[in-house]
């Protein structure tokens, strides 16, 4: 199937939970990241604000072993469900959406960021 990429070359990739339904975190792939993903069996995404390749749980140890990939009727938004070890977010909570628009926290945070990634790079 051909993957309808923007002009940056890149698609969104949701992430939800296979055991749950949960949506996990929103990301982006570019051909590359989803070749990879689909030969190795876990997430790999590209970084905007890195401009690189990332495989997901690189840094934190907290993986995405992929079950499928699916994707949305018009061939420009990709699904993983995934099997989460960990956090998914990068701020330690058990989903990326966990706030409501008022600021409302309604989802527990699973680790400490700070004790999970290197902060050398900041």
């Amino acid at each position: 199937m051909d993957i309808h990429y923007n002009n940056s070359g890149i698609v969104p990739v949701i992430a939800q939970d296979a055991k749950t339904g949960r949506v996990l975190m929103l990301a982006y792939a570019n051909a590359e990241a989803l070749s990879l993903s689909q030969s190795t069996g876990y997430a790999h995404y590209f970084s905007r604000s890195r401009n690189r390749l990332w495989k997901k749980g690189e840094e934190s140890g907290h993986f995405q072993k992929i079950e499928a990939i699916r994707v949305d009727c018009d061939a420009d938004t990709l699904l993983y469900i995934v099997h989460q070890t960990g956090a998914p977010c990068h701020t330690g909570y058990e989903t990326c959406f966990f706030r409501e628009l008022d600021g409302k926290v309604i989802a527990r945070r699973l680790v400490n960021p700070d004790e999970v990634y290197d902060k050398k790079d900041e």
